[in-house]
Formats: C-alpha cells, sequence, structure tokens
C-alpha cells in the first residue's frame, strides 16, 4: 500500500513459502522471526523469488537500543 506521504506499508505476502532456483523452500516469516528478536531490529522484511538463489532482506532498525549500542561501542563520538 503506498500511503499519502509517499511512503509504502507492507500489509501482507502472496506466498508464506518461496523456492530459489536452486530449488531450496525458503519461509520468510520465519526468518523474519529470527532477525526480529534480535534488539535492534524493529521491523524485517524477507524477499526472495525463483530467478535467484538467495533472498533479499529489509531491516529498520529501532533507534533507542541502536542508539545506545553505537555510544557504548563507541561508535558515535565522530
Amino acid at each position: 500500500m503506498i500511503n499519502p506521504n509517499g511512503t509504502f506499508t507492507i500489509i501482507d505476502r502472496k506466498k508464506n513459502l518461496f523456492k530459489l532456483s536452486q530449488g531450496e523452500y525458503v519461509s520468510p516469516e520465519k526468518v523474519e522471526n529470527i532477525y526480529i528478536e534480535y534488539p535492534y531490529i524493529a521491523e524485517a522484511f524477507v524477499h526472495g523469488t525463483s530467478l535467484k538463489d538467495f533472498c533479499v532482506g529489509i531491516f529498520v532498525v529501532d533507534p533507542e537500543p541502536f542508539k545506545a549500542f553505537v555510544l557504548e561501542a563507541g561508535l558515535g563520538k565522530d
């Protein structure tokens, strides 16, 4: 769905399983659920097609926990 401000909202997917080009079946919901258990990930979306032998993931970082991680790791000082 395209929102009035031009952003996208993913409502649901057509299939709960897809087959990659090498014949492997992938459950995107299972992969997404593994990633969103990580405290720095707020949302995850995994997509694949039978024309490719890999999946693509789009991940949204949860700002507050990620900011704390960056500061704790000394990465946000520059």
